[in-house]
């Protein structure tokens, strides 16, 4: 089901809504969230009441924005397909505050040759360092950039787009028969807090898609298992002239002794694939208190518990070699949604139809993160990821393909065909 992809009109429709939601600053807190605030940061729920005003216009039914900040409403089955049985929508609506979000000014590029695109910051787009670029040029694709002061906010404000475009497309074309569609937006997704609060007692879907994915044809059903751990080193603290050789502990030192064992070939920038890492994603102290922030990934639950072992073996023997005292907490953030989606098989069979009625070739690759559908998945409710058609998150090299996005359009009403032709 070929539509955005072959239509200039709507094309342009999507484009127009992207920037504009790009445009908002939507940034979460993770500071916020862990302190159980939600939505971490009130942009995001001022961005949230704008979107559900957006969906009452287009006609879906029952749109709210709950407490906590969620964004909620269906789209009602066609006359006669009630019995469809219905699914759900997700997308996210904040970015990630690694880098800023604020401000973004997104920038077109039609019909992209190839050249070299300088931005803003010393940030440079290049085909020769980026070979989904390359293939964007090929195709002269429009792709859309920041202008290099911040991210773009493709993620998932892409994904956010595509879902919003494809149900007004349903909502104005009645010839194109569906169940009900619920639809979900959520805040805080960056934070890892994305589903504290989903409104579940709202839904009546039993099966899910995230639109929050990347490249043209992407399918994801496995992800990540995931833990943060927070290392604490405590020392002793005297006058550095009377220190001498056992009077001081430097719990900063420990801290940095800590980092320094961490395995060199199992961090995030020296692994790919199925391969899990070590994070260090904050560290700070003093002589008398230091932490360690980090986050641990495996995509199999003996992997990581073999990992959290070796954290705080590492820990402890770092404390030892100083004298110093450590205390390790671990959180556990998500699973990997394998398990789940294998029990639920239909579930991605209907979006692998999808992609094939939509002229997409489905291709499967494990997600080096994770989605609101990961953890929904863990709660009884398979979800599966679909590209958005955006590259390079989280940084100032975020750029989007107009195509790969329309794409998705296609692909999100070629799956309410896929489920509908199950009655």
């Amino acid at each position: 089901m070929k539509i955005f992809s072959t239509n200039q009109d709507l094309q342009t429709g999507l484009l127009n809504r992207f920037v504009r939601y790009a445009k908002v600053w939507t940034e979460s807190s993770s500071e916020n969230a862990d302190k159980g605030i939600m939505p971490s940061t009130d942009r995001q729920l001022d961005f949230a009441k704008t979107i559900a005003e957006e969906l009452k216009k287009i006609g879906l039914k029952e749109v709210q924005v709950t407490q906590y900040g969620y964004v909620y409403a269906y789209l009602e089955a066609s006359k006669g397909f009630e019995e469809v049985p219905p699914f759900c929508l997700l997308s996210h609506m904040d970015t990630v505050e690694e880098v800023s979000g604020k401000d973004v000014k997104p920038v077109i590029h039609p019909a992209y040759d190839g050249a070299k695109i300088d931005l803003q910051c010393g940030v440079t787009l290049d085909i020769e360092e980026d070979a989904y670029l390359a293939l964007a040029a090929q195709r002269r694709d429009t792709i859309i950039t920041g202008d290099g002061t911040t991210l773009l906010g493709a993620d998932d404000k892409a994904g956010l787009a595509e879902i919003v475009s494809s149900l007004e497309y349903l909502a104005e074309n009645s010839d194109i028969k569906h169940g009900t569609i619920e639809v979900i937006f959520s805040p805080d997704e960056e934070t890892g807090h994305g589903m504290d609060k989903v409104p579940l007692e709202l839904l009546k879907s039993k099966f899910a898609y995230t639109v929050d994915g990347g490249h043209l044809g992407q399918l994801e059903t496995e992800c990540f298992n995931a833990y943060g751990a927070e290392v604490t080193f405590w020392g002793k603290s005297t006058h550095t002239g009377d220190a001498r050789k056992e009077g001081m502990v430097n719990a900063a030192c420990t801290a940095a002794a800590f980092v320094q064992s961490l395995p060199i070939a199992e961090r995030p920038e020296t692994t790919d694939g199925l391969q899990g890492f070590f994070a260090v994603m904050e560290i700070s102290g003093t002589i008398e208190k230091a932490s360690v922030g980090l986050l641990l990934r495996d995509f199999t639950e003996s992997g990581m518990k073999e990992r959290i072992e070796k954290i705080n073996h590492l820990a402890l023997a770092s404390a030892e070699s100083f004298g110093a005292r450590v205390e390790v907490n671990f959180k556990a953030q998500y699973k990997n949604m394998k398990e789940g989606l294998d029990r639920n098989p239909q579930v991605v069979e209907y979006l692998e139809n999808a992609y094939r009625d939509a002229d997409v070739n489905p291709f499967y690759t494990p997600i080096r993160g994770g989605t609101d559908g990961s953890r929904l998945t863990e709660m009884g409710i398979p979800t599966p990821n679909i590209f958005t058609g955006g590259h390079n998150f989280h940084s100032r090299y975020e750029w989007a393909s107009l195509s790969q996005m329309s794409a998705a359009c296609d692909v999100l009403l070629s799956l309410t065909q896929a489920v509908t032709e199950e009655i």
